[in-house]
């Protein structure tokens, strides 16, 4: 026909839109044209980003699953009433679950069967932009007990049936603020959460020297393990008042272990991020309301360089025979009132 010409048999097949070497066409090779390369990058992204979807959604759900949800939280006349921001109950525990004996005896535990109240903070997350609040509430605290009388607050979790709940609700009545989220961990799951984001580093203050809790430390900054770490906030070898430089110790822990645990250095990390995530779900309890998505909000608030702070004292009385930790009223009121209203505490009402 007019126009049309058949190509050599064993020749390139030249389009009908010009030469080979022309502007407007271009050379199929067998049919074949090359791929975009930028389409083709896109596809891949594109597919990365299903499975990390699905490693989420998936991940998420492994990891809910594995928390060990306790009734620690509930209704009562006379509870303070739900105001803005959220409020965790952080409790740390003394039970030696999941240590084997070797263990107790590297990290200086002792043999101490059950378990009580080694540690009790109280985190405010504003529901704002501003700073988290992290409150230390001393152990030996003298407050009212439900169904108890008066004694030390970390009394109150090994009173009764269920001594999360008690405790609860005994830091409810005397602070005012309603806890949203309950969180315990044991000696075992606290070594295990700090080695499995590969030690914290901590600016130790002065020398510890401590055969009772495992721990010789010099003067200043260094990376502690998981069994350093638990010695350097269980000693009171240090301080006229051994508890308050505690607290201090283990405020000063607890964020720089759950700053590095929010890092990108850590989340971005897959063998640094997936044993962290694991070993916190088994090494935690929470409230029966709490859930992973909630632990991740907990981690990413305490990355925001929180307010640390303890209970204002008022006085170190012995009563009935045992040094207990009375609270400034006035001062105390003022701290928890700020809390409660969701806004920031008076500088005058802070400690060190």
């Amino acid at each position: 026909m007019r126009g049309s010409s058949a190509p050599p048999a064993d020749g390139p097949a030249v389009s009908s839109g010009g030469s080979a070497g022309g502007s407007g066409g271009g050379i199929r090779l067998g049919g074949w044209r090359p791929k975009r390369p930028g389409r083709l990058i896109a596809r891949v992204l594109a597919g990365l980003v299903a499975v990390l979807l699905v490693l989420t959604v998936v991940g998420y759900f492994m990891i809910n699953s594995r928390l060990e949800r306790i009734d620690a939280l509930g209704d009562y006349e006379g509870r303070p009433a739900d105001g803005p921001g959220t409020n965790w109950l952080l409790v740390g525990s003394d039970s030696r679950a999941g240590l084997t004996a070797a263990q107790r005896k590297k990290l200086a535990t002792g043999k101490a069967v059950g378990r009580r109240t080694d540690t009790m903070m109280l985190l405010h997350i504003p529901d704002g932009d501003g700073r988290p609040t992290l409150v230390s509430l001393p152990r030996d605290s003298y407050v009212p007990i439900d169904g108890h009388g008066s004694g030390k607050l970390n009394a109150a979790y090994s009173l009764g049936d269920n001594g999360p709940k008690l405790l609860a609700r005994t830091v409810e009545k005397v602070t005012g603020v309603r806890i949203d989220h309950y969180m315990e961990i044991g000696f075992a799951g606290f070594v295990g959460i700090v080695d499995a984001i590969g030690g914290v580093e901590i600016d130790v203050k002065q020398a510890i020297k401590d055969p009772k809790a495992g721990i010789n430390l010099k003067k200043g900054r260094q990376v502690l393990d998981g069994g350093t770490a638990l010695g350097y906030v269980r000693t009171r070898a240090t301080g006229a008042v051994p508890d308050f430089e505690r607290t201090q110790r283990q405020r000063q822990f607890f964020s720089a272990v759950v700053k590095k645990a929010a890092s990108p250095g850590v989340l971005l990390n897959p063998f640094r991020s997936v044993p962290l995530a694991f070993s916190a779900a088994d090494s935690v309890s929470v409230g029966e309301e709490t859930g992973a998505f909630d632990l991740l909000s907990l981690g990413l608030a305490m990355g925001d360089n929180p307010v640390t702070t303890a209970v204002p004292i008022g006085s170190l009385p012995t009563i009935n025979g045992q040094s207990v930790v009375k609270w400034d009223r006035e001062k105390a009121l003022r701290l928890f009132d700020a809390l409660a209203e969701d806004k920031p505490v008076p500088k005058d009402v802070l400690s060190k």
